[in-house]
């Protein structure tokens, strides 16, 4: 049986994540992974600070399928199967020793050795008490412990392979640290992170794939809540185009697996990472969206709590999730609507465009969003081009023009929005859709006229910035006739 359970699927990246998950449950502050290179006798050990187990618990823990994955669990809790830490460590190993202390007790020891099995007199599943002969050292960082545990994995047979070399641990560690940061980078990141994590000594840095803050994103969208089920919450981001981003900004960007494979939905358990960048089977015609150039920059956090582990079908691995089918509509909607923005963002190179000489940005949002304690706020930007320039030519009225903005601000109805098309599929009308010509046109002479004579571009400079600003770039036939003749 165990080794079938050999086969589960585990990568050393996707095993030492699980062991983690297992100090986090443990309320460790402080995990350190270890890759020790000595030839067929190389190692790996895990050491967390966590509660630690007595004997029985321990004995408990190294039982095969210890827990009910039907079981309530707490809310914190990032397990499910009771196999993670004996399947993820021998799918890497074939000895596995754990030791462990609670506070105020003394350490306590088992060892599984896929070795030995069958040769126990009577025993058919043979649990050895301690590490083995010559082992002893490397479970020496719990006796300076209060409280903790130690993994070790001896034989590494799936990962020591015939022409492994030393240079293939370092790589090995590479993509480890990638992993993991990726993995747990909601759990390490922040001024107060909630674990700390090490590999070989050093502390692994977060990486966060939405650049959450940057001022160059197109799109990060407030936290919205998906109806129909319990805590479950998505976020929403376009990441700058990389005409935008520094180098280093575009290298870290592009995340482990590359610009394309990390685009499409992140789930999250409880913050930890369980799927990163995948349409999860949504998109149009009968046909999954595939992972693509023009849509590289979509990338939408998703949350569900561990009480839905059943229904999103998260297998042993951690690996994989598929949304209940009444939710499909909500997340189809909303990945559409980000989908269109991140093509638009690619398309247009990030609205930053060359001119003239001149470097001509694009035209201020007509909205802006607003964050703080108190909530999420929508406000029309004073800013914009056309209604700034209303603002300089309308002195005497002006305090009720800022009065009327602010009425339509207070009474965007937000909520109504959200529940009216939360069911179906299709985006809310905007960008003049099914509007008369005569009124995208008059619209677009008010706006030439603000760039023209309030903000002092020429004619071409017009044209040119209102022809690369959504949704005036859907109109370009129109963008193309505008005579500055007809704005005077």
């Amino acid at each position: 049986m165990l080794e079938s359970l050999r086969g589960l699927g585990y990568a050393p990246t996707t095993a030492l994540a699980d062991l983690v998950d297992n100090s986090i449950a443990a309320r460790a502050h402080e995990v350190g992974i270890r890759l020790e290179w000595k030839g067929a006798e190389s190692w790996v050990r895990i050491v967390d600070d966590g509660d630690g187990m007595d004997d029985a618990a321990l004995e408990e823990g190294m039982r095969l399928g210890a827990r009910d994955p039907r079981a309530d669990r707490a809310i914190s809790d990032l397990g499910r199967f009771g196999l993670g830490m004996k399947t993820a460590s021998f799918s890497q190993a074939r000895r596995l020793t754990v030791a462990s202390r609670c506070k105020g007790g003394s350490i306590v020891c088992l060892r599984w050795d896929l070795d030995l099995i069958g040769q126990e007199p009577g025993a058919d599943w043979p649990l050895f008490e301690g590490p083995a002969p010559g082992s002893e050292h490397l479970l020496e960082p719990l006796n300076r412990m209060e409280h903790g545990t130690v993994v070790l994995w001896e034989t590494l047979d799936r990962i020591v392979t015939d022409g492994f070399t030393a240079n293939d641990m370092i790589e090995l560690a590479d993509r480890v640290e990638a992993h993991i940061a990726m993995t747990f980078h909601r759990l390490i990141d922040g001024p107060h992170p909630e674990i700390r994590l090490l590999l070989n000594g050093r502390a692994v840095k977060p990486w966060d794939p939405f650049l959450v803050g940057h001022p160059g994103k197109a799109l990060e969208s407030p936290d919205y809540r998906i109806l129909h089920t319990t805590g479950v919450t998505i976020q929403c981001h376009v990441l700058p185009h990389r005409d935008m981003l520094k180098p280093a900004e575009q290298k870290a960007a592009a995340g482990p697996s590359g610009w394309i494979q990390q685009e499409g939905f992140y789930v999250y358990r409880n913050r930890r990472l369980l799927l990163a960048g995948s349409w999860l089977g949504l998109g149009d015609g009968g046909k999954s969206w595939p992972r693509d150039e023009a849509h590289r920059l979509a990338r939408i956090r998703l949350d569900i709590p561990n009480s839905a582990d059943a229904e999103w079908k998260i297998n042993v691995l951690k690996s994989a999730a598929s949304p209940p089918v009444r939710l499909r509509p909500q997340l189809h909607r909303l990945a559409s609507e980000t989908r269109a923005t991140a093509r638009r963002v690619f398309a247009h190179r990030g609205h930053v465009t060359e001119a003239s000489g001149s470097r001509l940005n694009a035209l201020a949002d007509a909205w802006q969003v607003r964050r703080s304690s108190q909530g999420t706020s929508y406000r029309i930007a004073r800013d914009h081009d056309l209604v700034a320039s209303i603002l300089d030519r309308a002195a005497p009225l002006k305090a009720d023009i800022l009065a009327l903005l602010r009425l339509i601000e207070e009474t965007v109805p937000v909520q109504r929005i959200w529940l009216d098309t939360a069911e179906d599929k299709e985006i809310p009308r905007t960008g003049f859709v099914g509007a008369p010509e005569a009124e995208i046109r008059d619209t677009l002479s008010s706006m030439f006229e603000a760039l023209v004579r309030h903000r002092g571009l020429s004619p071409d400079e017009a044209r040119e910035r209102l022809g690369r600003t959504p949704p005036f770039d859907r109109y370009l036939n129109l963008v193309a006739a505008l005579d500055p003749k007809e704005s005077t």
